[in-house]
């Protein structure tokens, strides 16, 4: 059975998601340039998917600026990095409405579990250094499971 182009995107998108995780769990930064890509090839899988600029294209462009913007103010209130800030935008641009705020949903969901086994294990230890939380990894789980359940091309309903 031959591949769809969707299909090769959403591996794609996946590989990348995956490399952010691992990075930021290794050093706690996503590099802009790994944003960059994400964001890069969200443009060329509108085009592939034929995704009309309007409205679909400009709302993704939209919510994805209203989403850098709120999570620009918890960077700025140092409750989460820069790089995640970037990752949830440029993964945003690749989402139908519907599928982002499932992929919000455990994205945050996956946060809590993350934060409560760094606490944990932070209380075991604790002369250690706070921990810090490497959100690029519930980021990356709310991508692939949106990717997972096929929902990177549901439209908006």
């Amino acid at each position: 059975m031959p591949m769809h182009l969707p299909d090769l995107f959403g591996i794609l998108l996946a590989v990348l998601l995956l490399m952010a995780a691992w990075t930021d769990i290794r050093t706690r930064t996503i590099s802009n340039e790994l944003n960059a890509a994400i964001a890069i090839f969200a443009v060329a899988f509108w085009w592939a998917i034929g995704e009309p600029l309007w409205p679909d294209v400009a709302l993704r462009i939209a919510i994805a600026l209203g989403l850098f913007l709120l999570f620009a103010l918890l960077f700025m209130l140092r409750m989460i990095g820069g790089g995640d800030v970037k990752m949830i935008a440029a993964l945003a641009l690749w989402l139908p409405a519907q599928a982002l705020l499932q992929m919000l949903t455990i994205m945050a969901l996956s946060g809590g579990v993350i934060a409560i086994i760094l606490l944990v294990r932070h209380r075991w230890r604790p002369n250690a250094a706070r921990p810090e939380l490497p959100y690029g990894v519930a980021i990356a789980l709310g991508g692939l499971w949106v990717i997972a359940n096929g929902l990177l091309t549901t439209s908006a309903a």
